[in-house]
């Protein structure tokens, strides 16, 4: 499925006065991982910035022992201080990486803004080297746009 046909989607799950703010999240990540075949892990991180920390919300894909992850470290860690997208082609020749499996390839990490302030960011990891594009990048950021009307 391509992104223009899954923005619709996404706009459904995110006005979806049904289900709470969780199932809304979790639901955004299924529907990614289910359609993109190249979105093999999908999750959103939440900034605790007293603690400088990011905490795991829901996400879709391998277990992950990364709950919790200081600001600074790894591939989220460091999105939560540059508030920059940053897509890694090839996590082995990255020097801050936090190896997830050795099934992942590549990932590529989106910052979620509300009023301005990062409080977040959706998590993608993929079995493919090098496989996000300038696409992934705006799509992504269409999905933390529409996101962030559920903190507003």
């Amino acid at each position: 499925m391509k992104f223009k046909e899954l923005q619709p989607k996404i706009i459904e799950l995110t006005t979806n006065s049904a289900t709470s703010r969780d199932e809304k999240l979790l639901a955004i990540c299924a529907l990614l991982s289910n359609n993109i075949s190249y979105y093999n892990w999908v999750g959103f991180y939440f900034a605790n910035h007293d603690t400088k920390t990011l905490h795991l919300g829901p996400y879709v894909g391998a277990e992950t022992d990364h709950t919790v992850i200081p600001f600074g470290k790894g591939i989220c860690g460091q999105v939560a201080e540059s508030n920059s997208n940053f897509v890694v082609p090839d996590v082995a020749a990255q020097d801050n990486y936090i190896a997830c499996s050795f099934t992942v390839k590549s990932e590529i990490v989106v910052p979620l803004f509300v009023n301005g302030i990062n409080i977040g960011q959706i998590d993608i990891d993929s079995h493919v080297i090098d496989p996000f594009t300038e696409a992934d990048e705006k799509f992504l950021e269409f999905v933390n746009q529409e996101v962030a009307k559920l903190f507003s």
